[in-house]
C-alpha cells in the first residue's frame, strides 16, 4: 500500500472515530471514561462538550490541517496530525472533559519586519492549535455577536477591505485628521488578569476558563529552555486573535460611549475627528484609558494625530482631494516591488515559463488583496514594469547577438529593426523598452505564458 493511500485511509478512520466517538482506546484500559468520572470542578453549562462534539472537531481538524504551518516544539507535522489524533483522542477528550489537559510550552520564532524590526510568534504544537481551533469555534459564535460593528479584524463576514471602506466614509463625511494609534506590542502585553475577568464574565464552565489560562501560560521555549509567560496572547495559535478582540472590546465600547467615529481591525485603530486639536485631545485621553483600565500603552514614535492620506491603514491610504479614492501605501508598493525584483532576477537560472509560473501565485495573492484599490494607473504601471523586468530576463538569458537576432526574426520583427536591436551596445534595461521588444515579447504573449494583469482589462 503506498504512502498517500495509507494517509488517507488513517484521515479517514480518525474522521470515523470522531463521528461515531467511538471508545476503542477506553475499552483497553488507558483511561476511564469521562462519563465515570467527576470534573475538577462542577460546571454550570457544557462548553466543553460542545468543543468536543464530533463535528466541531472534524471541522478544527480540516482547518488546521488547510492552514498548514510549521511545527512546535515537538516536531509533530500538520501532515501527522491524523495518523496521532486517531490513536490518542479518545484519550484527549477525557482530559478536556474531565480539565486535565495541559497544553505544551510554544516555539518562540523571530519573524522579519518591513521596517528591520522583527514580530515575535508563539508557535503551538499541531496538537495544541488543533484543540484551540475547536475551542476557538465554539467560543466566536457565542462572542462575536457581542463585539462592536467598528472592530473588522478575524472576525467572520468581515474583512480589511471593508474597514478600509467604513475609513473612506468617515472622510467623505468631514472628518479630516485622523487618530493613528498604535499600541505598543500588543499581543506581547496583554494582561492576562483583565482578559480572565473578560472570559468569566462570559463562560460559566470552569473547565474551559481553566484550559484559555493553561494556553496562556503555558510557557515560551526559546533555545532549549522553557521561559514563563505571565503576560500576552502569543501570536502564532487558532485562540490569540480571538482573545484579543475580547480584550479591545472594551475599547470599542468606551470609543463608542464617547460618540467617536473609528475603524478597529485587530489592534490598529483609527480614530475619525474634524480638526487636529481635537485629534491631540483624543490621542491623550484614550492614552489615558488604555493605561489604566486593560495596562497597555501607546507607542508614541508611531501613533500621530495626521491628515488621512499622510497616514497608511490596512496597506492603503487615500488620495488628497474631495474624491478620496483608495490607493496603495507607499510602504506596500515598495514592498512588492522588491518582491518582484527577487522573483525577476536576471541571474536566475530558469526558464521564463517557469519564472511565470512563480510569479503567477504571488501576484494573484497580492491582486487579492491590493487590487481593491481605486487607483488603477497604478497598477497599469506596476503591469508595465512586471512586463519589463521579464524583457529584460529573456534579453539577457539570449546573450550574444546572433542568437538574439535570430529570436526576433522568429517574433515577426523585421529584418533591419532586429538586426539593429541586436547590434546595440545598450544593457537589458534600456533594450527592453525598445519597439523591438515590445513587439517581439507582446503583453498578449506573457499573457499566454500565464502572467496575470494586476489591472483588469
Amino acid at each position: 500500500m503506498g504512502k498517500v493511500q495509507k494517509k488517507i485511509q488513517l484521515e479517514l478512520a480518525f474522521m470515523k472515530e470522531i463521528r461515531g466517538e467511538a471508545p476503542d482506546a477506553l475499552a483497553k484500559g488507558t483511561e476511564l471514561s469521562a462519563a465515570n468520572r467527576t470534573p475538577e470542578s462542577p460546571a454550570t453549562e457544557h462548553l466543553m462538550e460542545e468543543v468536543c462534539k464530533g463535528e466541531n472537531v472534524k471541522k478544527a481538524y480540516q482547518r488546521v490541517k488547510s492552514n498548514k504551518g510549521s511545527p512546535g516544539i515537538d516536531g509533530m507535522t500538520v501532515l501527522e496530525l491524523g495518523h496521532y489524533l486517531k490513536e490518542h483522542w479518545v484519550i484527549m477528550k477525557d482530559r478536556l472533559l474531565i480539565g486535565t489537559y495541559q497544553p505544551q510550552p510554544v516555539k518562540r520564532v523571530a519573524i522579519p519586519k518591513p521596517d528591520g524590526s522583527s514580530r515575535i510568534l508563539g508557535i503551538p504544537t499541531v496538537v495544541d492549535r488543533f484543540i484551540q481551533q475547536a475551542l476557538m469555534q465554539v467560543l466566536q459564535k457565542r462572542w462575536d455577536k457581542e463585539f462592536s460593528p467598528h472592530s473588522y479584524g478575524f472576525r467572520p463576514g468581515r474583512s480589511a477591505h471593508q474597514a478600509v471602506k467604513r475609513a473612506k466614509e468617515y472622510m467623505k463625511e468631514g472628518y479630516t485628521h485622523v487618530v493613528d494609534m498604535d499600541i505598543e506590542k500588543f499581543f506581547d502585553h496583554v494582561n492576562h488578569d483583565i482578559l480572565m475577568g473578560q472570559i468569566a464574565k462570559r463562560v460559566k464552565d470552569a473547565r474551559i476558563v481553566k484550559l484559555i489560562r493553561a494556553y496562556l501560560t503555558s510557557g515560551v521555549m526559546e533555545g532549549g529552555l522553557v521561559s514563563p509567560t505571565n503576560e500576552g496572547t502569543p501570536q502564532g495559535g487558532p485562540l490569540s486573535p480571538l482573545l484579543s478582540n475580547l480584550v479591545l472590546h472594551t475599547l470599542d465600547l468606551e470609543l463608542t460611549r464617547r460618540h467617536h467615529r473609528f475603524v478597529r481591525y485587530a489592534d490598529d485603530c483609527n480614530i475619525y475627528v474634524k480638526s487636529e486639536r481635537a485629534g491631540h485631545r483624543v490621542m491623550e485621553n484614550i492614552a489615558t484609558f488604555l493605561s489604566r483600565k486593560l495596562k497597555l500603552r501607546i507607542n508614541k514614535t508611531k501613533s500621530a494625530v495626521a491628515r488621512p492620506w499622510e497616514r497608511t491603514f490596512l496597506g492603503f491610504s487615500v488620495t488628497r482631494g474631495a474624491a478620496k479614492k483608495i490607493r496603495i501605501a507607499e510602504k506596500a508598493v515598495l514592498r512588492f516591488k522588491r518582491r518582484i525584483g527577487q522573483l525577476t532576477r536576471r541571474t536566475r537560472g530558469i526558464s521564463i515559463e517557469q519564472m511565470v509560473t512563480q510569479l503567477a501565485a504571488y501576484l494573484n495573492g497580492w491582486k487579492g488583496y491590493f487590487g481593491f484599490c481605486e487607483t488603477p494607473s497604478v497598477l497599469n504601471r506596476l503591469d508595465s514594469w512586471i512586463r519589463r523586468r521579464l524583457r529584460s530576463f529573456l534579453w539577457k538569458q539570449w546573450k550574444r547577438g546572433r542568437r538574439r537576432f535570430a529570436e526576433l526574426l522568429k517574433r515577426g520583427i523585421r529584418v533591419d529593426l532586429a538586426a539593429q536591436t541586436a547590434g546595440s551596445i545598450h544593457g537589458p534595461w534600456r533594450i527592453s523598452s525598445s519597439p523591438a521588444l515590445h513587439m517581439a515579447l507582446s503583453t498578449s504573449y506573457f499573457i499566454s505564458l500565464g502572467l496575470p494583469l494586476l489591472e483588469a482589462r
